[in-house]
């Protein structure tokens, strides 16, 4: 295995930035396999809360179940449970999501997986 020199040694002598471009390609795809790794796998059915970080802030902590994902499992439908939804029914910052009076459970259309803590089990 070279070593963090011996690499930047490399880097710095390839000869354009096609091959430079390349190199990144490689070291991004890297990056991506090991976050990966270290992630929770997100699958329908599991129980989860929708995170700190997602925008806008009236989904902050909601919780549910996830539901089916996008092409490239980057997103996931997220079906409200009965709190959940009556929080974001009554939430007087909601402007975005029209909860019915009589709807029990809201589903919500491409929460990014990034922003979904799992809450139950991970062997369920």
């Amino acid at each position: 295995m070279p070593t963090l020199a011996e690499v930047r040694a490399f880097i710095s002598e390839l000869p354009d930035v096609v091959s430079v471009a390349a190199l990144q390609e490689a070291a991004t795809s890297r990056l991506i396999q090991l976050d990966a790794a270290k992630r929770p796998v997100i699958t329908p059915g599991r129980t989860a809360r929708i995170g700190t970080t997602i925008t806008p802030a009236c989904l902050r902590l909601l919780t549910g179940t996830v539901q089916q994902p996008n092409r490239t499992r980057s997103r996931f439908d997220f079906l409200l449970d009965e709190a959940s939804t009556e929080r974001l029914r009554r939430d007087p910052s909601n402007t975005r999501f029209r909860v019915a009076d009589g709807e029990k459970r809201y589903r919500l259309a491409k929460v990014p997986a990034a922003c979904i803590e799992l809450t139950d089990p991970a062997d369920s």
